[in-house]
């Protein structure tokens, strides 16, 4: 397995590993971390079947990285109508 294969292994698992946790900060960085393996994936000679399953399988966390972040931001919406609602009904009374 070539450096930037394994670059791409470990930079996803530790992207997994954030989406888990739910960690913001560290998904963006490891976002960076993987545009930047996959670049360099690309670059360097390697075995075509091994690269391709690790892209597909990077692809496939990334769908699950934007089902997560859209659940998210519909449940923060949700909050802040809420917040509104309240604030709405305070200055009635």
């Amino acid at each position: 397995m070539t450096s930037s294969v394994q670059l791409l292994e470990t930079t996803e698992l530790a992207l997994r590993d954030a989406l888990e946790r739910r960690d913001w900060l560290a998904i963006g960085e490891l976002d960076r971390r993987c545009r930047e393996a996959v670049e360099c994936a690309m670059v360097e000679p390697q075995d075509a079947e091994l690269l391709s399953l690790r892209l597909q399988e990077l692809l496939d966390l990334y769908r699950q990285l934007v089902e997560v972040c859209q659940h998210e931001q519909q449940r923060l919406a949700g909050e802040l109508t809420q917040l509104n609602q309240g604030r709405q009904g305070a200055k009635v009374y």
